[in-house]
């Protein structure tokens, strides 16, 4: 039965991931612009180089700030590693409270 929630949660995931894969890629690259126009803005001198890529890092935030649904997509892959992760992890059935109390009883007594 946990077997099939995987299954279930990894295919909801997968479509999550699927269907926000153009606007994860169009915040990687307005993200990357971004980026760019940073740091030639913090590198150049000129004043029209200056305008020029002030202008260019505002339309690439604006592109960046639009894409935030994408981050669905993000956590849809962090999901996926989850699923991934515990696949084959084995459950420990919780044992009897009272063997329980008895081991660490006669652990107590020396016995």
């Amino acid at each position: 039965m946990r077997k099939f929630g995987y299954i279930l949660v990894g295919g909801v995931a997968v479509m999550v991931l699927l269907s926000n894969l153009a606007p994860m890629l169009a915040l990687g690259i307005s993200l990357l612009i971004l980026y760019f126009a940073y740091k030639g803005f913090m590198n150049t001198d000129s004043s029209f180089n200056k305008v020029l890529l002030a202008v260019i890092g505002v339309i690439a935030l604006f592109a960046s700030v639009s894409n935030i649904p994408a981050i669905f997509g993000f956590v849809a892959v962090y999901v996926l590693f989850v699923v991934w992760k515990n696949w084959n992890k084995k459950v420990e059935k919780e044992e009897d409270p009272f063997t329980n109390f008895e081991k660490e009883w006669n652990e107590l007594k020396g016995n």
